[in-house]
Parts: C-alpha cells; structure tokens; sequence
C-alpha cells in the first residue's frame, strides 16, 4: 500500500484478512481506545455489508476496509495513544463517503444500537449521513 494514499485497490487487498469473529473481537479490544467514531463507522459499514441490496463491488471495497481495521499493524500502528486509530478512520471515512448513497435509514439505525451497546452515552458529533 502506498505511503502517500489509500486508493481503492489497495483497500480492497486488505478484504483477505476479514472475517466476522476477527471483526468483533478487535470491537470488543480496541473499542475503548478507537471511540465512538471508529466504531460507529466500522458498524455501518459491517451492516452495509450484511444489506442483501449492496453491489458485489461495493461489498469487496467495504471487506478490504474492515480487513484493513481487524489488522494490528497499518500505518499508523493502533497502540499509539491518541493517533492509533486516525488511519484507520481515514480508510473508514473514505469508504463510507464513496458509498453514501447506499447507506439507509435502516443501516445507520442499526449501526447506532449496536454502536449503543459498546457506548452506552450517545455522542451527537456523529454525522448524520
């Protein structure tokens, strides 16, 4: 992967490493240390990935950025206090906002409950996509 960027066929080589216990496992570990944010957009894009209405195409690009998030060692490694997580949420953020318009009601609310369950306090700053 390139230093300088993450562009879509370097994210979607990530896809080999995902699985969904690998997923929820690095929830369950990182989800105090990554916030709120991390989490939430890793959650829709993980129901995003559930939803039977997503193309294939889009699926592999969002399996490539959750492989991305499930590995320990990126660019940024994530036991770095403060800054572990900022690549990954780049990757996140990149995905989610080339997808936006696939993302439903119904996603985000799903996202939100389960996002609820790792922070029980509500965070309005999150976006409403």
């Amino acid at each position: 992967m390139s230093q300088n960027a993450l562009v879509p066929t370097d994210i979607e080589s990530y896809g080999r490493h995902y699985d969904d216990h690998s997923l929820f496992s690095k929830i369950k570990a990182v989800a105090a240390k990554a916030g709120r944010k991390v989490i939430y957009h890793v959650l829709l894009l993980y129901y995003m990935l559930t939803d039977a209405h997503i193309p294939l195409k889009h699926k592999r690009l969002i399996v490539g950025v959750l492989g991305y998030f499930i590995l320990p060692i990126d660019l940024i490694p994530d036991i770095l206090p403060g800054t572990g997580f900022v690549d990954d949420l780049l990757a996140l953020l990149y995905v989610v906002k080339a997808l936006h318009d696939c993302i439903t009601p119904e996603i985000k609310a799903k996202a939100e409950a389960k996002c609820n369950h790792f922070f029980p306090q509500p965070d309005p700053s999150l976006p409403n996509h």
